[in-house]
Parts: structure tokens; C-alpha cells; sequence
């Protein structure tokens, strides 16, 4: 993340075995003052956790589209946390959510929208808001989360954090 805020060469870590190398799904939040700076990651277990993180961490330092780019004066104020996902599992039904315990996935034909396990525990939502606000993210109508043709899946994320209130 530095490297990609400094604009300096950065020189990727390689991981050949353990956990760092499988490939898991992860997300990487920036938190600047207990607000949220930038948060980019990807569900798919498509590459090695470690670049996984790195890559994430980068693109949520400079690619947020709801930010502007973090510049260097503002490092030493960013708290980095990530989260190692599971991998989804399709539920039907409301009931099936654990607040704190579970993220959510909603998926259209054409649509993808995502909210970390923490964000509903942070906001105080129950699983009705949840899963409206992750259709909204998604960007469907609140109500189109038990539309025909919508899938939603469950799963669960390990937390790392700078901040030892925001771990799990």
C-alpha cells in the first residue's frame, strides 16, 4: 500500500507454501480517525491469500471509487484491516444470517454486491437491513434481495486489524 500511495517500486512477497499461498478470498479496509478510507477485496479464491492482500490493499488505497486516493502525508493515520473469507454458501432465508458472524453475497444475472461480516454489526442492522443494504449495494431496489433470479450466499471472514477493537 505504501508503495502504490509513494508511487515508489514495490517488489511483490512470494508465499510457496502454508497458508499465505492457498488461495482464499480476502478484503482489505482502510480506517483513517474510525472512519472508513477505502475497502477493496475480492470473494473468489482466484489467487495466493498473500497477493490476494497485497493487491487488495494497494486498490483500496488508490482505486476506491468513493474516496479519493489516500496521499502519503495521510500513512501514518491509516489503520489496515483485513479479512480472510470463507468460501460462500448459498441460504434462502433471513433466519440464516448471524449478525457479526456472517457477510453477505447477493448476485444477480448482472449484478454482485458484497458487505463484510462487521459492517451490520458496526451499523446495528438486523438481517432484514442487511440484506437490503447489500442489495442496494449490488445496485438493486432494497426489496429485490428475495427476487426470483437473485442468489444470495453467506460466509464468514477472519479478521486481522491494526485496531485490537476490530479484531474477531
Amino acid at each position: 500500500m505504501t508503495s502504490a500511495v509513494r508511487r515508489t517500486p514495490f517488489t511483490p512477497a512470494r508465499a510457496s507454501e502454508g497458508a499465505l499461498a492457498a488461495p482464499r478470498g480476502a478484503f482489505v479496509s482502510l480506517h483513517e480517525a474510525g472512519r472508513l478510507r477505502g475497502c477493496i477485496g475480492y470473494i473468489d479464491p482466484l489467487r495466493a491469500l498473500l497477493d490476494t492482500v497485497e493487491r487488495s490493499a494497494r486498490k483500496a488505497a488508490t482505486e476506491d471509487h468513493r474516496f479519493e486516493p489516500v496521499a502519503p502525508d495521510e500513512l501514518s493515520a491509516i489503520l489496515i484491516e483485513i479479512s480472510v473469507l470463507s468460501l460462500p454458501e448459498e441460504f434462502h432465508e433471513p433466519q440464516e444470517i448471524e449478525i457479526g458472524t456472517h457477510g453477505i453475497l447477493i448476485e444477480t444475472r448482472h449484478r454482485r454486491g458484497i458487505l463484510l461480516p462487521q459492517v451490520a454489526r458496526d451499523q446495528g442492522w438486523d438481517p432484514m437491513m442487511f440484506l437490503r443494504h447489500t442489495a442496494e449495494k449490488a445496485g438493486l431496489p432494497s426489496g429485490a434481495w428475495n427476487a426470483p433470479g437473485v442468489i444470495l450466499s453467506r460466509f464468514t471472514a477472519e479478521i486481522v486489524s491494526e485496531d485490537p477493537d476490530r479484531v474477531s
